[in-house]
């Protein structure tokens, strides 16, 4: 029988919108009112080679057997008995309301393997909401927008992760390493995108010559490299918005951003000789707010040799992307393959600080430690007292401190505290998400 996929969660969470996505075309209909879906839709979506069977199902409503919200429940319940696996959504910009921990309770019991989905999570309202959405007990948040297709990479890789394949593991059970590393390689026009890629590949896969914007599509390759596999997405070269004109590199522009979006780690090229101009910097803002690694690589480098150079770049660096302070720099050619091997191995390194996680107990004695050096300031003649901090997810490295008065908090002491964690816990490179939440410590009185 074919894998089956069930959505649930109560009304108006964007169940619709998010089978709409995985199905690739607008089968549900998709409304703001409560309710408007009644009847289980199914569709059949692909994920590359494999096939699954997708299930829109009614709002999940605490209501009578015999009314009209109570059949649509009878419904959703039979949707997760046919199910192999559940995507349960909740509303991030809402906040989690009591129907969400009544109907968490069912898909529990239900037994089936099941993804949190935080939907809505687009802006700093839905970001806080994905975070509370970790106390319902089903495990990490996933925090998504399916109507802005943020994050629905994450949602396929966790499907793909839960389908069977006969006489291989499952997803599950490969290890890290084994899985292709997504990366983007990202720059202006002209820069040497695809003439990098094709030296990676050891072979002439894309046009490429010394006219600016050739690439037009963002084309996937894959490639092994020293034994490990990746997924390289080549991207039409970037301009500002006024200076793009004809409808076809708009959309070639579109598709690069989707490319960054599908990304784990950017790898942002420059010209060696024509570093951080204005574009440049607007990119490794893309890639910051996108929440992904990044790495910047100088190509052309064979034109000249000059540490002292090199040196340069990677304080200019440091100057023009303090939010990503201590990110790789890789002088390489793609023409000659000098320093080709030491920019994968870059992504590599940048790909594992992405995923890290820091143990609670470290990070508190870290947070005691900054709080002594530099305590919170006074505001309107009240202390700010920050209590516990904890990291709930990686990818990249996000963090909440619970404390008093969050939005009194300086943007410079949340500063402070970004850099603190970036030196204390070796993560360079990679966006950092600090939360501040006024709420009780949840392991007070645990032991």
């Amino acid at each position: 029988m074919i894998f089956t996929v069930a959505i649930v969660g109560r009304p108006n969470v964007g169940k619709s919108t998010l089978f709409n996505r995985l199905v690739g075309r607008r089968l549900a209909l998709v409304d703001d009112t409560p309710g408007v879906t009644r009847d289980r839709r199914e569709a059949v979506a692909h994920l590359g080679e494999l096939a699954f069977r997708v299930i829109d199902t009614a709002g999940f409503e605490d209501a009578a057997p015999e009314t009209l919200p109570g059949r649509m429940r009878a419904q959703t319940q039979a949707a997760l008995a046919d199910a192999d696996f559940v995507l349960f959504v909740v509303d991030a910009r809402a906040g989690l309301l009591p129907d969400d921990r009544v109907f968490a309770d069912l898909v529990r019991k239900a037994g089936k393997p099941a993804l949190l989905i935080a939907n809505k999570s687009e802006g700093r309202a839905g970001e806080a909401g994905a975070y509370e959405a970790y106390g319902l007990g089903l495990g990490e948040p996933l925090p998504i927008s399916a109507e802005h297709n943020e994050g629905m990479i994450d949602v396929y890789a966790a499907i793909r992760a839960a389908m069977p394949a006969p006489g291989t593991p499952s997803a599950e059970d490969v290890p890290q390493a084994a899985r292709p590393i997504r990366v983007a390689v990202v720059g202006r026009p002209n820069v040497g995108k695809s003439t990098l890629i094709n030296r990676l590949l050891g072979e002439e896969r894309l046009l490429t010559g010394p006219e600016a914007g050739i690439t037009r599509d963002a084309i996937a390759v894959d490639l092994i490299w020293q034994g490990r596999p990746f997924q390289v997405y080549d991207t039409a070269g970037m301009r500002r918005r006024a200076r793009i004109e004809d409808k076809l590199e708009k959309l070639s522009v579109g598709d690069a951003l989707e490319a960054i979006r599908f990304a784990e780690v950017v790898v942002l090229l420059m010209d060696a000789q024509a570093a951080f101009e204005e574009q440049d910097l607007r990119l490794a803002d893309l890639v910051e707010r996108e929440g992904r690694a990044l790495v910047l690589g100088f190509n052309k480098w064979d034109l000249k040799d000059d540490p002292a150079g090199l040196r340069r770049l990677r304080d200019e660096a440091d100057h023009w992307l303090p939010q990503v302070k201590g990110v790789p720099v890789v002088a390489l050619s793609g023409r000659t393959g000098q320093g080709v091997d030491r920019l994968m191995q870059a992504v590599i390194d940048i790909h594992a600080v992405w995923n890290r996680r820091v143990p609670t107990n470290p990070l508190n004695r870290w947070l005691n430690h900054m709080l002594e050096a530099h305590p919170p300031p006074a505001v309107s003649g009240r202390r700010l007292k920050l209590n516990y901090i904890t990291q709930p997810k990686a990818r990249p490295p996000s963090f909440i401190i619970f404390c008093t008065r969050a939005d009194a908090v300086p943007d410079a002491y949340q500063r402070y505290l970004v850099n603190g964690l970036r030196d204390e816990f070796n993560l360079p490179g990679t966006p950092i998400r600090l939360t501040l939440r006024e709420k009780a410590n949840p392991y007070a009185g645990r032991k």
